[in-house]
């Protein structure tokens, strides 16, 4: 009893003397997470275009242009078209089932909100991996990006894309990435600086709704969904807990200070 208590006083005379560490982020940045994925597993990387997170001799692509049309999309936008890397698979949209192998991991940046039917994407991925595989993601934090004034996705909103087996984005999800976004600088909004979400929003109403009559039913590429390192872990714990879905959050890595993405890791269940 003695020994514990002056392990106490120990601790406590520690503390006094000065204020504890700051926390300590697991990772130092998005290379540092897409690291945790062992170099000699087998890898697919969906939708890399020119900035893909991995590279190397187990690493292949799926994406919804050819490599030879990445790279002119790539010149035509002012980027650098020979870091658009060889692709496996094109894909039609958001369907992965031209991939016609599995791997130890998947991983993708960014693309999980555009996905329409948000249960169907996770369920591709896991037919696409092996046993106990793990899906790497990189995702956009709603607060710190030019998803800022929009809430974010609820369960019975991921659910009803699923049962209407949506393959397009809503008319409201067309509106709200062209009209009711803001900046995408996170050190602004890290700041408090949110900018002005009435700048343009008439014009830009008007001009979401053209375009979704000029595409006649046609994928417009948005962000569907909106989220938060919080609210992701929700609606993933949900969907496994109803059994639409076989994945569970492995890991969480919190959206560091003036960034706008968070990373986490989805283990598949053991069948």
């Amino acid at each position: 009893m003695v020994s514990v208590l002056r392990r106490v006083a120990r601790k406590l005379r520690r503390l006094l003397r000065g204020s504890p560490p700051a926390p300590q982020y697991a990772v130092a940045d998005r290379n540092a997470f897409v690291s945790l994925i062992p170099h000699t597993h087998s890898v697919l990387e969906i939708g890399p275009f020119a900035q893909p997170v991995l590279r190397g001799p187990h690493v292949r692509y799926v994406d919804v242009l050819s490599t030879e049309d990445l790279r002119k999309r790539a010149q035509y936008l002012g980027m650098d078209e020979t870091k658009v890397p060889t692709i496996s698979w094109v894909s039609n949209g958001s369907d992965l089932s031209v991939v016609n192998d599995t791997f130890d991991a998947v991983v993708s940046s960014h693309a999980i909100e555009h996905q329409p039917d948000f249960v169907r994407h996770l369920n591709q991925v896991a037919h696409l991996l092996k046993p106990n595989g793990r899906y790497y993601l990189l995702v956009p934090d709603h607060r710190y990006c030019f998803d800022h004034f929009l809430t974010p996705s609820t369960i019975a909103q991921v659910l009803g894309a699923h049962l209407e087996n949506r393959k397009v984005h809503t008319l409201s999800s067309v509106v709200e990435h062209r009209a009711l976004t803001t900046h995408n600088d996170p050190a602004r909004h890290w700041a408090g600086d949110h900018g002005d979400p009435e700048e343009n929003r008439a014009s830009r109403i008007a001009s979401a709704a053209q375009e979704i009559s000029d595409a006649n039913g046609a994928y417009i590429d948005v962000h569907a969904w909106y989220f938060t390192p919080q609210s992701f872990r929700q609606v993933i714990t949900d969907l496994s807990a109803t059994k639409h879905i076989s994945f569970s959050v492995q890991r969480m890595f919190p959206t560091r200070p003036n960034s706008n993405e968070f990373w986490t890791i989805l283990q598949k269940h053991a069948a």
